[in-house]
């Protein structure tokens, strides 16, 4: 059984009031930015939300379900057709690849100019491989919103160069465009068995598993060539052992299969280098291995320069992978983790990768059955995991977590976890001394939905035992989490002790929260953490469950920014509650819980508050007076409502009678606008605003609809609540 059939099942009790999340946190990840830490990168990232547009742009959004908080930078791009949005191309560059979405159930094509001449390649666009419901993992929703399309663009492109994507129908959401010199495709090597020698197919059209299977076996102790082409492997290969898997490079030599190597035993010495292994991964079925690497490669092994895409998970490694090396490759698109060592891994490195996109822990080490043990993860960039951490530690002795870059975490996840959740028996917890160092996490963090409740930027969490393994934590820098930056838990409800953890060296910068979040007994000490534009407080010590001890917390010196303290245990502080409000135009009804007189179907209240304007509320038809409620978590002094309905000129105009209240209880409303018709109209984009009077002070937002003229029912898209006026 995979950990993650059972990863986040079980949920701790709610601990306080949900929390709202500040919009409009973000770091475009410049070049600059990843030579701190993180992978060193043949390719150069330009965000979509930065380029020249002729759509929409969306976001930033944090709300969990949204297409713009599993984006890069939490923003992206909407494209209509007919609308392009224009890259300046950042270096000479050959080959491009995409982050996009498009909706759900459609597929289409992006097309491409370059400097503004259209090229007779298109880039496609599908949701095949979007779209992910893990309904039976606690607090999940649908989510995996994004995938990537990659381009030879068969010419060459300087930096300052412009590159376009144009839609050509479908409506499609661009995310952020890797620009990428692809060196030309390598030779077969001397000595070496080529798999067309033995049969495959380079053309995709034939089966061309039993010529890989041959060539395997006529290779021993050499290297099998995988030259230019399109490979088709229908089943997958096992008994792999002493020999090396070559190809031209991963952009000219392609295998498509969802599972390439499944064993659960080798001798080792297994080399894969230099290609691509395209899956047909559409959903994530925990008992099927649809994995790259499915159980061992054995010792002395290695991954290098590969493309993993369109998997369950990328390597899934258990049995003996001694001193396995995996480096220098990309995972991208995989329905749960992009690696996981599930126990009994010593001697392992992964370093220098890029992950985007995964639907679990993009990289995880897990200690099932044994311990992992002296293994490290180092210099890996990690974009956009949408469900679960950038990197998990679930026990384990001696590791190391080294100089990564992670960024936007989504749901159920932390930049770096650092835990005893154990999943299944029998499990190693933590010991020894795990290193946490020069790592840069940004926008890491978000509520739990089991918890009701965030998760920090980096977590060290006490699950299912105490902590008693040293965790050393240095050099970290933490920039735009949405909550806290360093969270100390014990995930389980029990109460465990999370001890010996010192944190040293530390710069966080613009937490939407609070620094330190505390909620276990136990102990750390922290030198030099220097904290500036924190939303709420320095720290937030209230141990769950209520009495279960203290935590302390040491000053080592050198620590400055953080020295205030949130006073009250029974909440949980709001991002923007301190002073100043780190976002002060965020709109308040966001992601907030919804509740209606009445609604139908899929149209339910919530959809007023997603952050989309093209779903939408809609009462029950001819039961007038209706009205959508929307509970903001903290009395606010509101001046503007914003109403929409969707954009689209299908919508026609209409005028809907809307009276507006507040409460600050959620008993006792006052009328703080009184009934009066409100026309929504196509052509100014089907928005109204309604100002309320100076000093009104509401959590609970009411509106009240009375009649509407285009339809027997209340209707909304969006409801924005604002301080400002």
């Amino acid at each position: 059984m995979h950990s993650s059939t059972a990863r986040h099942l079980k949920s701790l009790p709610a601990l306080c009031a949900a929390v709202a999340l500040a919009a409009g946190m973000t770091l475009a990840l410049a070049p600059a930015a990843q030579a701190a830490s993180g992978a060193a990168l043949p390719f150069t990232s330009v965000e979509a939300e930065s380029a020249s547009t002729t759509g929409t742009k969306i976001g930033p959004d944090y709300t969990q379900g949204s297409l713009a908080s599993e984006a890069s930078g939490r923003q992206a791009v909407r494209l209509n057709s007919g609308q392009r949005v224009e890259f300046t191309v950042p270096r000479a560059a050959n080959a491009v690849n995409v982050s996009y979405s498009v909706p759900d159930g459609q597929s289409g094509a992006l097309a491409v100019y370059v400097n503004g001449a259209r090229i007779a390649k298109t880039l496609p666009v599908t949701s095949k491989y979007s779209y992910v419901d893990t309904s039976w993992i606690a607090g999940a929703k649908s989510h995996h919103f994004f995938d990537n399309a990659r381009l030879l663009l068969g010419q060459n492109v300087q930096a300052g160069d412009k590159v376009a994507f144009e839609s050509t129908g479908t409506q499609v959401t661009v995310d952020v465009a890797d620009f990428e010199q692809a060196a030309a495709a390598a030779t077969q090597p001397a000595g070496s068995v080529s798999v067309v020698s033995k049969g495959a197919d380079p053309s995709g059209g034939g089966d061309s598993t039993q010529a890989f299977r041959d060539a395997i076996a006529a290779a021993q102790g050499g290297t099998v060539w995988i030259p230019p082409g399109d490979y088709r492997i229908t089943s997958s290969l096992s008994g792999v052992q002493n020999v090396t898997l070559r190809g031209a490079g991963h952009w000219y030599s392609v295998v498509h299969t969802s599972r390439f190597i499944d064993q659960s035993s080798s001798s080792g010495k297994v080399n894969l280098r230099d290609f691509a292994v395209i899956g047909e991964v559409t959903e994530r079925v925990d008992s099927s291995p649809d994995n790259f690497v499915n159980g061992s490669l054995g010792p002395n092994s290695s991954v290098s320069g590969m493309w993993v895409q369109h998997m369950k998970v990328g390597l899934w490694l258990t049995g003996d992978n001694d001193n396995l090396v995996v480096e220098n490759n990309r995972i991208l698109d995989t329905t749960a983790d992009g690696l996981n060592l599930n126990g009994n891994a010593r001697g392992v490195r992964v370093s220098n990768n890029f992950l985007r996109n995964q639907g679990d822990d993009s990289l995880a080490m897990w200690s099932l059955n044994g311990p992992d043990s002296n293994s490290s993860f180092e210099n890996n960039t990690i974009s956009q995991p949408n469900l679960a951490n950038g990197i998990a530690i679930y026990g384990g002795t001696d590791i190391s977590v080294k100089n990564n870059l992670v960024s936007d975490t989504n749901a159920l996840g932390s930049g770096i976890a650092i835990s005893n959740q154990k999943f299944l028996d029998p499990f190693s917890p933590l010991a020894g001394t795990i290193t946490v160092s020069g790592n840069t996490l940004v926008r890491t963090g978000a509520v739990n939905p089991n918890w009701n409740h965030p998760m920090g930027a980096l977590r060290v969490d006490s699950y299912d035992s105490a902590i008693n393994a040293t965790v050393n934590i240095t050099d970290t820098t933490i920039t735009d989490s949405p909550y806290s930056a360093f969270e100390f838990v014990s995930g389980g409800g029990q109460g465990y002790p999370v001890r010996n953890v010192n944190v040293t060296g530390a710069t966080v910068k613009n937490t939407g929260t609070v620094v330190v979040q505390a909620e276990a007994q136990g102990a750390a000490t922290f030198k030099n953490v220097t904290a500036t534009q924190v939303g709420v407080a320095g720290i937030y010590n209230c141990p769950y469950p209520a009495n279960s001890g203290s935590f302390a917390l040491t000053d080592g010196g050198g620590n400055s920014g953080w020295n205030s303290t949130w006073a009250d245990c029974s909440t949980w502080p709001q991002p923007g509650q301190g002073n100043p409000d780190p976002d002060p135009g965020r709109n308040l009804a966001k992601g907030r819980p919804a509740t209606a007189t009445g609604s139908q179907d899929v149209y339910t209240p919530g959809k007023a508050a997603d952050g989309d304007a093209n779903t939408y509320w809609e009462s029950a038809n001819n039961a007038f007076p209706q009205s959508w409620t929307s509970d903001l978590g903290s009395a606010y002094p509101v001046r503007r409502v914003v109403l929409k309905l969707p954009p689209s000129s299908a919508w026609g105009a209409r005028t809907q009678t809307i009276a507006v209240q507040g409460s600050t209880d959620g008993s006792n409303f006052t009328t703080l606008s009184a009934a009066k018709g409100y026309r929504f109209d196509p052509a100014s984009g089907n928005t109204v605003t309604v100002s309320l009077p100076s000093g009104t002070s509401l959590r609970h937002l009411r509106l009240t609809v009375t009649a509407n003229t285009g339809w027997p029912a209340a209707q909304f898209s969006e409801v924005e609540a604002y301080q400002t006026s």
